[in-house]
């Protein structure tokens, strides 16, 4: 009798064993449906974050292009059409003056603020801005940035109207407008100084039209302080980007169509008779008046801001410069900018030494479409060019990174038919983590005589640039950093400056029909001796503060590029270099020349990027920082410290109407897709409802696994128990 107690006892607890093992694997399939569903949500919330400041006007209206602003009476966003955007471009030689105007209308019956984030040249020296609202102009005033900030603030609590600009990066711009009355017309006018870019006997001159999605790594950091125009953008500010929010505006739907139409007007003074005048990618319309200018605009009239537009000329070959001098007195000093060109047998007289070739391909999101196509197809024209003493190597990156190879390999049939297939088989998908991948190209190491080289194909959409300078200065070593911007809207700060600390060069190729002329041209610096230790040499009691202070190695077609402030006048200057082992000195008359406005400007800016980049190699920011202040204030140029702030008098806002800021949507650059870049789960988002659901089932399935553990064991000693007593 008590073992048949004993052997129903034991049934019911495998009974209640099993029911507690099904209710397990229940609650398991629950928390993991559970956990599914609140990913894929997130997903769909961080989407839906991303463009819900622009979803709420219509697709008419998006066409037209809206700044979006936030109203007094209850925070549902208003578009304010943007009217047009004017871009007015003065050439003078190597130099350029540009304006650009912009003009927003609120529609609305409240008041309102406005805040828009856009493009410049990395090295434009911005010295002016001015708004125009109604029928009067308002002049912006250079301050220190948390000064010039909190004059803003005042004057939009105290209803006055105000405008604020601020450099987030040396190519990207904010604007803060606040207390746009009802109805009223805002046109924001600002003001910079260019330096041309001349290679390979051509001049460039490249004006971005859209800030592209940036991709932002680290750990969000939390909220941000809230202020007027903190910055509103998609992704959070992390550790490794503090400012995300504020260098990533809304992006539009491609589908929904282009907005923020751009006007471009060009007046042309060469000085030279011109072979030929292009654009690389907007169609032109070119006039020629009776003095010898030049008179540029677009064909159609207008353009989406969605691509960069770039402006090429070259001078007819017996009127190539072979020098240049641009100078101006101010403020007591005298300025110069310099052009030098080392005569071309100069730069190819020895037998070129073995390479060992490093190729970097960004398979990210960004490049999705036509920019994968062009990076594919640069490279494969690289693979082709290598020489039987080269070795090489392929490194791909998205969120992870892969090399084709172990080490480099000699450049052989097997081996480059092998990373042919390799290259023609990379797609683009994923983040962009590009620290790990430029870690791997620069810790392999080369053997002695052979020179090293490592070229970068990507867009630079990043937002952690400091962290990949400051990489790239300390594991350079001798290798050389050759950075090729892909697409339509590349990062050109970042390019430029990698490529600067880098000790190499910086190519565009924005579409697939110029990376033959492209890569050629890059092939010539590749290949060639470069012109190395140069220096200049200034007459005796003569002194010179000289931008940059150490001139870097020039490759095949560029030039020697100065910007100098002198006390006193020089007569001519000597300059020296070395093409392997061949010595070169070239002396330099410096009279004559062309006056012009602004070369103070360039030579200021020139001194701030030198300063910044010293910040970036590990000098103390505080240094920095008052050298920099020192620059920008006297030369009244904006910069990372300063900012132009400008302020009504008069009040026209009753203080009681309260209003909130909303940011400007940009274009998705031309050929970009959406999907890859918004489509997945950003990598700023937070993860703690995933965290807490995979909590919870661990817990739960070691809580059963358990309890069920103990209860086998229990359920053994009864059988053990039964069958000795049976």
């Amino acid at each position: 009798m008590e073992n048949q107690k004993q052997i129903n006892q034991l049934g019911r607890d495998m009974l209640f064993t099993s029911l507690a093992s099904l209710l397990a694997g229940m609650v398991t399939a629950l928390l993991l449906g559970l956990l599914v569903f609140i990913w894929s949500n997130s997903v769909a919330a961080a989407e839906s974050d991303s463009h819900s400041s622009y979803q709420r006007t219509s697709v008419e209206e998006v066409k037209r292009g809206a700044l979006l602003m936030n109203l007094a009476s209850g925070g549902m966003a208003v578009d304010a059409p943007l009217l047009d955007t004017d871009v007015e471009m003065v050439i003078s030689g190597m130099m350029a003056r540009v304006v650009v105007k912009q003009q927003f209308k609120n529609p609305s019956q409240e008041w309102v603020e406005g805040t828009y984030v856009f493009p410049l040249p990395e090295d434009a020296a911005v010295d002016r801005m001015r708004l125009r609202i109604g029928e009067r102009f308002i002049e912006g005033e250079i301050q220190e940035k948390a000064q010039a900030k909190k004059t803003y603030e005042k004057a939009r609590r105290e209803g006055r109207k105000a405008s604020l600009l601020s450099q987030e990066r040396p190519n990207i711009f904010t604007t803060a407008v606040a207390n746009i009355a009802p109805g009223e017309m805002v046109q924001v006018e600002i003001e910079y100084q260019l330096t041309l870019h001349y290679d390979q006997g051509g001049f460039r001159l490249r004006f971005p039209l859209v800030v592209a999605p940036r991709y932002i790594p680290g750990t969000p950091i939390g909220p941000s302080e809230v202020v007027a125009f903190q910055g509103n953008g998609w992704a959070s500010d992390t550790t490794q980007v503090p400012d995300a929010s504020r260098i990533t505006p809304p992006v539009v739907d491609p589908a929904e169509g282009a907005i923020n139409p751009v006007h471009i007007n060009i007046r042309l003074d060469a000085g030279m008779p011109l072979e030929k005048l292009e654009s690389i990618y907007h169609p032109i319309t070119v006039q020629q008046d009776e003095t010898g200018i030049y008179h540029v605009s677009l064909q159609q009239g207008s353009v989406p801001a969605e691509r960069d537009f770039e402006l090429h000329w070259v001078p007819h070959i017996e009127a190539a410069p072979h020098a240049a001098l641009f100078t101006e007195q101010w403020d007591n000093s005298g300025y110069a900018l310099l052009m030098v060109m080392p005569p071309a047998n100069q730069q190819a007289t020895t037998n070129p030494l073995p390479r060992e070739v490093i190729y970097v391909i960004d398979t990210s999101g960004s490049m999705h479409g036509e920019s994968i196509i062009q990076a594919r197809e640069a490279l494969k024209l690289a693979l082709q060019r290598l020489a039987p003493t080269d070795r090489f190597n392929v490194i791909q990156f998205n969120h992870q990174t892969d090399a084709l190879f172990p080490q480099a390999v000699e450049a052989n049939a097997r081996n480059l038919k092998w990373a042919t297939k390799y290259v023609n088989g990379l797609i683009a998908d994923g983040g962009t983590e590009m620290l790990p991948a430029l870690k791997l190209a620069l810790r392999q190491t080369t053997e002695k005589g052979v020179l090293r080289q490592v070229v970068f194909l990507t867009d630079g959409s990043v937002g952690n640039e400091q962290a990949l300078f400051k990489l790239i200065h300390e594991q350079l070593g001798e290798s050389r950093l050759f950075t090729i911007g892909i697409g339509s809207a590349p990062n050109s700060f970042f390019m430029t400056r990698a490529a600067e600390f880098g000790r190499g060069t910086f190519t565009y190729i924005g579409k697939v029909e110029e990376v033959g002329e492209k890569m050629a041209a890059l092939f010539a610096k590749l290949e060639t001796p470069i012109l190395t230790n140069i220096t200049v040499q200034w007459p005796d009691g003569q002194s010179v503060e000289m931008w940059p202070s150490r001139v870097p190695d020039l490759y095949a077609g560029e030039p020697i590029v100065l910007a100098v402030k002198m006390q006193k006048p020089a007569k001519q200057l000597t300059i020296t270099g070395q093409v392997a082992d061949n010595a070169w000195k070239q002396q330099v008359l410096l009279k004559g020349g062309a006056v012009e406005s602004g070369v103070h400007l360039l030579w200021a800016r020139r001194k701030i990027a030198e300063l910044m980049n010293e910040k970036a190699r590990g000098r103390d920011e505080s240094k920095v920082r008052d050298e920099v202040l020192a620059v920008a204030l006297s030369h009244k140029l904006v910069s990372q410290y300063t900012s132009l702030v400008a302020v009504d008098k008069t009040p026209s806002r009753p203080v009681d109407d309260a209003f909130n800021s909303k940011a400007v949507p940009t274009n998705l650059p031309k050929g970009w897709s959406a999907e890859k870049v918004f489509g997945t789960l950003p990598q700023t988002a937070t993860a703690s409802e995933i965290n807490l659901l995979v909590g919870m089932f661990l817990l739960i399935l070691a809580g059963a696994l358990k309890w069920i553990s103990r209860s086998r064991r229990s359920m053994k000693g009864d059988f053990q128990l039964v069958a000795g007593r049976s």
